[in-house]
């Protein structure tokens, strides 16, 4: 099933409040937190043996590379949000 179908309210209801790319980037966001927690969870049970306590290594890296990709989406945000701020003059 394709993500807009999946996620079609979420889509709507952020498109609606903050225009289409902007919607989509804080659905995709959503997503990616989505991710985050599932793997937090596994983590939770795929203990490294070379670190106790921390999740194994592969589990740190894709939490790693989702939290830095929620980093970049959300500069993207930002970036965006201060330029149509200008463009309309607020």
């Amino acid at each position: 099933m394709s993500v807009y179908d999946e996620r079609k309210d979420d889509l709507e209801r952020y498109e609606f409040m903050m225009g289409r790319d902007r919607g989509r980037l804080a659905v995709t966001l959503d997503c990616i937190t989505d991710a985050l927690v599932l793997v937090g969870q596994h983590g939770v049970y795929c203990q490294s043996v070379r670190q106790l306590g921390k999740p194994a290594m592969d589990i740190q890296l894709i939490t790693k590379s989702l939290t830095d990709a929620k980093e970049l989406i959300t500069s993207v945000l930002d970036t965006k949000t201060v330029r149509d701020a200008v463009k309309s003059g607020s």
